[in-house]
């Protein structure tokens, strides 16, 4: 294990690079980790600053790594359509559904959400199996803008709209929109929508921006993040892989090099008909599967 000084070999990588790489979370999920010893290189307990070679041996809650060199690992990148009442972790000690419970089946490494939606939030949300990638995207640094459609409960004056572009004060420092974009309203309803843009994701941050003006937010649902558009045929509680386009459309916005392989190509993210009959009765029975299971648990 190498340690991080001026004589370090060209060919050792950070730590948790590699582990990031390896599909385990992102970079700062990964540091927290080796900051909390659940990382070993070479049966000692890895500490932060450590850097490692191909012929180390890495464990992580005392399960083996694979080390694999960066330009053998297929970056995927997927986009899932997140229902309301989803949550966004792993498992739930409740039962309750979450963003993971439908994702495909990965053969090395695990799926990593880049950021996250709140429980009442729906819409676009990305997984990848590359940390670095996700790491990235979700870094304040980077600027990364999302789109979301807001229902905004009763009358926004321009005063509200003008401050929050302008930028208020949150209880975890300023925020603001970069754009706001008024909707036309199709009825008579008291409700209207706005869609709004940011470069940040902090937690519950669009929904508390519109609270500093008295406004409640009664739908929200992400529609963009980067050039990453939500397809409007994907129904909620389903997913669709990415083409090597679109990864590297999100990779090129964060520095990272080009992919040249992919499992996807552009034809096979179509949506056609029978393809979203076959989505649609797979998000039923998994819904119906998940009522079934909480009654018995209840």
């Amino acid at each position: 294990m190498s340690q991080s000084n001026n004589t370090t070999p060209p060919t050792s990588e950070k730590l948790q690079k590699v582990l990031a790489r390896a599909g385990l979370g992102s970079r700062r999920e990964m540091e927290t980790a080796i900051a909390d010893g659940r990382v070993k290189v070479n049966s000692q307990v890895a500490k932060l600053g450590d850097r490692v070679e191909a012929r180390d041996k890495v464990s992580f809650d005392d399960r083996p790594v694979t080390l694999r060199p960066e330009e053998e690992v297929p970056r995927r990148v997927i986009m899932y359509n997140k229902p309301e009442g989803e949550l966004c972790t792993r498992v739930d000690p409740e039962g309750r559904s979450t963003v993971f419970d439908r994702l495909p089946n990965i053969s090395q490494g695990r799926w990593i959400a880049v950021g996250r939606l709140d429980i009442n939030t729906s819409g676009l949300l990305l997984f990848t199996n590359d940390g670095e990638l996700a790491n990235r995207l979700m870094h304040p640094r980077c600027k990364v803008e999302r789109e979301y459609a807001a229902r905004i409960f009763g009358e926004v004056s321009s005063k509200s709209l003008q401050a929050l572009t302008k930028g208020v004060e949150l209880e975890d420092g300023l925020a603001k929109f970069t754009t706001i974009k008024p909707r036309p309203n199709d009825d008579e309803s008291v409700n209207q929508w706005f869609n709004v843009t940011l470069e940040e994701g902090r937690n519950r941050e669009v929904r508390r921006l519109w609270e500093t003006q008295d406004c409640q937010v009664s739908r929200l649902i992400r529609v963009r993040y980067g050039p990453i558009e939500l397809q409007k045929r994907l129904p909620q509680g389903a997913w669709v892989e990415l083409p090597l386009s679109d990864v590297n459309a999100l990779r090129g916005l964060v520095q990272l090099p080009q992919e040249n392989e992919s499992m996807v190509d552009d034809r096979q993210n179509k949506l056609d008909h029978a393809r979203l009959s076959r989505m649609r009765r797979s998000v039923k029975k998994h819904k119906l599967r998940k009522e079934r299971t909480h009654r018995r648990q209840s």
